[in-house]
């Protein structure tokens, strides 16, 4: 009876000391702060990538692969852009230090102390890298979100103020100094650098979401789609990922896409922003795997060896029964192998390869650009040149066998 009340406890003291305090303190990489996450696993190599999928699939093949819920920190595209950052740590440190010195003139002196402190500071810049809007149309309301954003943060923090003991004056004075922020006139020289920059990581987030949507969807466990996040999801912390969503452009959107000509694909590309490139990409991909469940729910997982220059940016696996296969590939780290003037198409990857396993089929179909596909011979390893797959679309999901229709 003991050890059941006291279970009934420690959940609940976990969840507020560490996601709801810990989490809004401990600022290094927002991304990381997540529930269920732990900040000190900084990153993770391939190899553990493959170790974690290969124990996924023995232990828990029909677990949730959810990347947004009603309960996350920040929206799956939120954190995609902010862990950007943490492949170029030193130009964003300069950045801050830089932006750190053109707003010290915007915080407020309550006596003790400049308000916001430097870690409040260094927390709204990774939120604004994160969660700023696409259009201008949007930034007024965005403006709100981020207030009423800190103003939890805060609380939940319990440095500068509390739920119990609320500091409005000091909450105030935050709010005054993201409304100097985001003044968007052209005295305001943090607003001119930033948006260069935030542009960028942008560019190379939307590229980490489209690989973590194929991921979910490919990986061994069951793809969980939060309401709205179909196209992007930029929002923080409830309420603000429960605001409502627009189901009638789901619907339109998807119309549009589900009969696109490949050659239209640089179309969504270019455009990215609308979003409708995300739910071209989960349409197909869920298309795939509605018709080979039983490759996708049971199939094995294997790693496939990656060579050449630039093997450390790509993850490549299949899913594998004795009847058929898929071979799946990804980029990441794109921040250092492009930039917004290119996308990570083509010759861009020189001669990296991806290795195919023993005996499965030279013919394959690529699903989202509806090509055939031959597999090619590198010394003894049969596969693919990543240029080859990612030629006009910045994924591949290629099935054993099927030639193009």
């Amino acid at each position: 009876k003991f050890i059941m009340r006291l279970q009934q406890f420690t959940g609940p003291i976990i969840a507020k000391g560490v996601e709801d305090t810990a989490f809004y303190v401990y600022n290094r990489l927002l991304s990381l702060n997540e529930v269920g996450s732990n900040p000190s696993n900084f990153g993770c190599s391939i190899e553990n990538f493959h170790a974690f999928m290969f124990t996924r699939q023995a232990n828990w093949p029909l677990s949730m692969n959810a990347t947004s819920t009603h309960d996350t920190k920040r929206g799956e595209d939120c954190r995609a852009r902010i862990n950007v950052l943490s492949e170029i740590p030193s130009e964003f440190s300069a950045h801050v230090e830089k932006w750190s010195s053109i707003n010290s003139k915007k915080k407020k002196d309550l006596g003790a102390k400049l308000v916001p402190s430097k870690n409040e500071e260094y927390y709204i810049y990774q939120t604004l890298m994160g969660a700023f809007p696409f259009e201008k149309i949007e930034l007024e309301d965005f403006k709100n979100r981020l207030k009423l954003h800190m103003t939890k943060a805060l609380r939940e923090a319990k440095t500068n103020s509390s739920w119990l003991s609320p500091n409005l004056p000091y909450e105030e004075a935050v709010n005054r100094f993201i409304t100097e922020l985001l003044d968007s006139s052209s005295e305001n020289t943090f607003i001119q650098d930033f948006l260069p920059f935030q542009k960028r990581i942008n560019f190379c987030g939307f590229l980490n979401s489209l690989s973590q949507t194929l991921i979910k969807i490919a990986s061994p466990g069951v793809p969980d789609f939060y309401q709205g996040t179909e196209l992007w999801d930029l929002s923080l912390v409830d309420p603000d990922n429960r605001r409502p969503v627009n189901f009638a452009k789901r619907p339109s959107f998807l119309e549009q896409v589900q009969n696109l000509d490949s050659s239209k694909l640089q179309g969504l590309l270019d455009d990215f922003e609308d979003g409708k490139v995300k739910i071209y990409a989960i349409n197909k991909a869920l298309e795939t795997r509605h018709k080979n469940r039983d490759l996708f729910q049971n199939g094995a997982y294997v790693s496939l060896e990656v060579k050449g220059p630039f093997s450390n940016n790509v993850i490549a696996f299949c899913r594998k029964t004795e009847a058929s296969c898929a071979v799946i590939v990804v980029p990441r780290l794109m921040a250092k192998l492009t930039n917004m003037e290119r996308l990570p198409l083509g010759d861009v990857w020189g001669d990296t390869f991806v290795c195919l396993p023993l005996g499965v089929s030279k013919i394959w179909r690529e699903i989202f650009t509806n090509q055939s596909v031959v597999s090619k011979k590198l010394g003894g390893d049969g596969g693919f040149y990543v240029g080859d797959l990612l030629h006009a679309f910045p994924l591949a999901l290629l099935m054993q066998g099927e030639s193009k229709t």
